[in-house]
């Protein structure tokens, strides 16, 4: 009778282990966003994927002030996907004031790029860096309402409709069937005899087919609606200058024209992640850093540490 009651407590023990790891690891932050593709920051001068951080119903990252940074887009589908880039709500490639339908890159199935800055030409590129407000390109153009924003609406591609063959009657099919239609032609008519009897088919039978209706029950999926840019900037307080995007130095990034066909005008999935230094995301409280813990007392100090031979001078 008392053999159960042993294992009650390791069966409490491991499953309060293997819950403090899914907790733990649900509280770490993620490097990516997205569903049709990984959409990922990452910084340049380090090479290192900044960790995205979920709070207040937004995704954050913390950039350094005069580091480039690329935003880096995983196509995680098997089909072709275009990819309407923005920046501080500014079309990373035309320019303009981001809208969706607006020009961006095609991806192939599964591919991976980096979109490394604003696009200047098919072959050259302005770096984008972490900056200012004032010294950002959305600031120097006069639309700074935007800035700390980064946004990639997602389209799939419509599908050519697949044009049935057609495959030609036979020669002899044809020659008989002429050979047929001579035949009767040169019978005497039959105007005189009974027309046949009726066929107890019902009259429902006998009425054309409708055509069949075109399928129009694909509704698209309803985009994600981009917050303000400013909704939580507002009251965070600010312990170092909020950060923009700069217009850097000209970089080589070679790029070709295609075409491509929206299956819908609305975005397939939209993606926004916010950006600040990582001051302000720790003042502002999207990052929880943990506090320093004190060092333990030990109860021989003079003991605990373990010498070995020391070089010579």
């Amino acid at each position: 009778m008392t053999t159960g009651a042993f294992t009650v407590p390791a069966i409490t023990h491991a499953a309060v282990a293997a819950l403090t790891a899914v907790l733990t690891l649900a509280s770490a932050p993620a490097h990516a966003v997205g569903r049709l593709a990984d959409i990922t920051i990452v910084d340049r001068d380090t090479g290192a994927t900044l960790p995205v951080h979920y709070a207040r119903g937004e995704y954050w990252v913390a950039g350094r002030p005069g580091a480039r940074y690329a935003v880096t887009v995983h196509n995680r589908s098997g089909e072709r996907l275009l990819a309407v880039p923005s920046v501080d709500g500014v079309n990373v490639l035309s320019g303009e004031t981001a809208a969706w339908d607006q020009r961006g890159y095609v991806f192939s199935p599964y591919e991976r790029y980096q979109i490394t800055g604003w696009r200047k030409s098919s072959s050259e590129v302005a770096a984008f860096e972490f900056s200012s407000i004032a010294n950002s390109y959305a600031g120097r153009t006069g639309r700074p309402a935007n800035v700390g924003v980064i946004g990639v609406a997602l389209f799939r591609e419509q599908q050519p409709v697949a044009v049935p063959s057609i495959t030609p009657e036979p020669y002899r099919q044809r020659r008989e069937a002429r050979d047929s239609a001579e035949l009767q032609r040169s019978m005497p008519s039959a105007g005189a005899l009974p027309p046949p009897p009726a066929s107890p088919a019902s009259p429902a039978a006998a009425a054309p087919a409708p055509a069949a209706e075109a399928d129009s029950s694909a509704a698209a999926p309803s985009a994600l609606s981009e917050r303000s840019a400013n909704s939580v900037a507002k009251s965070m307080p600010a312990p170092s200058p909020r950060l923009g995007t700069a217009h850097g130095q000209r970089e080589t990034s070679v790029v070709s024209h295609t075409t491509f066909t929206r299956l819908q005008d609305q975005p397939n999935e939209v993606i926004s992640i916010r950006y600040d230094s990582r001051a302000n995301l720790v003042a502002s409280g999207v990052i929880r850093e943990q506090p320093a813990r004190a060092p333990s007392p030990r109860a021989f100090p003079q003991s605990d540490n373990v010498s070995y031979v020391p070089d010579p001078n």
